[in-house]
C-alpha cells in the first residue's frame, strides 16, 4: 500500500497487489472507488482539493442559500474505513505512459497498474480566455464563495451611489449561457433580490434588480424536451428574468455586455456558457475534441493505453442513442463505475463488455418553487417538480446531517424567504483569477 510522498523520488508499494489510481475525488473518481470495494487491489486517489464536490448545488452556495460545508466532504473522511485506499492531496502535471507513473507538482510520482482519470472540466470560453476576469464561471467552492461576494457587494454599492445610470448598471446583474446552470443562477439571484433583501435597504429596493439571461442559441435549456424548454422560459420570465435568445456575445469588459450591437451596462457578469476539459489529454498526448476531452475506446480506455481509463467530463463518448454521453453527475458515476467493473474483471480472467450509458432523466429548477423534471416516462413541472427536484438531490447528498441541513435550509426559505448563508467573505481564491485544472475534480 502506498502510504506517503516524498518529494522527488517515485512512491514505492510495499505490497504487490494490482495498484489503482484514481486522478480526481468527484462523482466519478469516487464511484469508481466504491466499486473497487472488495477486489484485491491498492487504490490511491490523487486530488488537489481535500473534499468531495456536489456541484449540482454549487449555484445555491453562490446565491446565498447554501454554506459551501453543507455541499462538501473531506475526502479523507469518506475512505477513511477503507484501509486499501490512500488518499494524496496533490497536483497532478502529467502522466508517464510508458513508466506507468502520475507525476505531480512537488517531483513525486505515483506508480499504477491501471489508471482512472476522472478530472473533469472548467468553464470554456471559446477563444476569449480574456472575458474570464470579467465573467467567472461557476466550478468549484472557490468560484462560489466568490460569486456570493461579487452580488453580495453589488447590492451593498448600489446602496451608496448617488448616480442613477450607475446604480442602475450596480443592479443588473447578466448571465451568459442558458443551460441547467445559467437557468437555475438567474432564477436564484431574482429570488434572492426580490424576497430575501426586500426591505432591508433604504436607498435602493432590491426587488427592482434586473436579471438578463443571454443565449447564443434559440432557446434555453437546448438538451430539454421542446416543451420543458419553453417552460422554463415562461417561468423565468414569470421571476422577471430578461431572456434574450439568438444572441450570441461579441465582448465582455469589467461592466459591459456586447451581443447584436446592443451593450449592456451590469456591474456583475456571469459566465455558464461551456465547458474545458481537463489537461489530460496534453498529459497523455492523445487526440482531443474541440472541449479537450479523450476520444476514447468504447471500455473508456484511452487509445493505445488499455490499461487508462478515462470518465466523465474528461472524455467523449457515444450514447446508445448515438449522441454523446452528457457531461453530467450520473454520467461520471456510471463511468467511474463502469472502469472499476473492467478492472475487477481482468484481475478474474474475464473481460468486460462496452460502456453503456443509461440516461436516468433531464431537471433543473427555477426559482425557489418550480422545476422541470423529465424522467422519460413522466415529466413534472411547477411546485410538484420542485419538491421532487428537492428530494432527488437531497437523496444524493453524504450523510444524514447534511440532507437535514438542507432539506431545512429549503424549508425556511420556501416558507419565509429568507437565506441564512449571506456572508461576505474575503480572500484572492476564486476572485476571477484563472483555476488550474490538474488533479481536479469532475462534474
Amino acid at each position: 500500500m502506498l502510504r506517503a510522498v516524498k518529494r522527488g523520488p517515485t512512491m514505492t508499494s510495499s505490497t504487490h497487489k494490482h495498484r489503482v489510481v484514481v486522478v480526481g475525488g468527484g462523482f466519478g473518481g469516487l464511484a469508481a472507488v466504491q466499486a473497487l470495494k472488495g477486489a484485491n487491489v491498492d487504490i490511491t486517489v490523487i486530488d488537489r482539493r481535500n473534499h468531495h464536490l456536489f456541484q449540482p448545488l454549487l449555484y445555491q452556495v453562490a446565491t446565498t442559500a447554501l454554506s459551501p460545508s453543507e455541499i462538501a466532504w473531506p475526502i479523507r473522511m469518506l475512505l477513511k474505513n477503507r484501509p486499501e485506499v490512500t488518499t494524496l492531496l496533490g497536483n497532478v502535471t502529467g502522466i508517464d505512459k510508458t513508466a506507468q507513473m502520475v507525476k505531480l507538482e512537488d517531483g513525486a510520482k505515483v506508480p499504477f497498474d491501471s489508471l482512472i482519470i476522472a478530472t473533469g472540466a472548467r468553464h470554456a470560453y471559446f477563444g476569449h480566455d480574456d472575458w474570464e476576469p470579467f465573467a467567472p464561471g461557476l466550478k468549484t467552492l472557490e468560484d462560489a464563495t466568490a460569486m456570493r461576494r461579487r452580488l453580495l457587494l453589488a447590492f451593498e454599492a448600489a446602496e451608496r451611489e448617488i448616480d442613477p445610470e450607475r446604480r442602475a448598471a450596480l443592479l443588473t446583474f447578466a448571465i451568459i449561457g442558458a443551460g441547467p446552470t445559467g437557468v437555475e443562477l438567474a432564477g436564484a439571484i431574482i429570488d434572492l433580490a426580490r424576497t430575501s433583501l426586500r426591505n432591508e435597504f433604504r436607498s435602493i429596493k432590491p426587488e427592482e434588480a434586473r436579471v438578463v439571461l443571454i443565449e447564443a442559441g434559440p432557446k434555453v435549456l437546448a438538451n430539454f424536451r421542446e416543451n420543458l424548454s419553453v417552460y422554463a422560459k415562461a417561468a423565468l420570465e414569470k421571476l422577471g428574468v430578461e431572456v434574450l435568445l439568438n444572441q450570441p456575445v461579441t465582448g465582455v469588459t469589467a461592466d459591459t455586455v456586447r451581443f447584436d450591437g446592443q451593450v449592456l451596462h451590469a456591474s456583475t457578469i456571469i459566465w455558464a456558457a461551456g465547458v474545458l476539459a481537463s489537461p489530460a489529454a496534453r498529459w497523455l498526448d492523445v487526440e482531443a475534441d474541440r472541449a479537450g476531452r479523450i476520444k476514447v475506446e468504447p471500455d473508456l480506455t484511452v487509445p493505445g493505453s488499455p490499461n487508462i481509463f478515462a470518465v466523465g467530463d474528461t472524455v467523449t463518448v457515444m450514447a446508445p442513442n448515438g449522441k454523446p454521453v452528457p457531461g453530467i453527475g450520473d454520467a461520471a458515476k456510471q463511468g467511474g463505475k463502469y472502469a472499476a467493473s473492467v478492472i475487477k474483471a481482468r484481475l478474474e480472467g474475464e473481460t468486460a463488455g462496452p460502456f453503456r450509458y443509461r440516461h436516468a432523466g433531464d431537471i433543473a429548477t427555477v426559482g425557489k418553487s418550480a422545476a422541470l423534471i423529465d424522467f422519460g416516462w413522466i415529466q413534472l413541472t411547477g411546485v410538484i417538480g420542485w419538491w421532487t427536484w428537492g428530494l432527488a438531490h437531497i437523496y444524493f447528498l453524504i450523510g444524514m446531517k447534511n440532507r437535514i441541513s438542507v432539506a431545512l435550509s429549503w424549508l425556511w426559505i420556501y416558507l419565509t424567504g429568507h437565506r441564512s448563508a449571506r456572508l461576505i467573505t474575503w480572500g484572492e481564491a476564486g476572485s476571477g483569477k484563472k483555476q488550474r485544472t490538474s488533479g481536479g475534480t469532475d462534474g
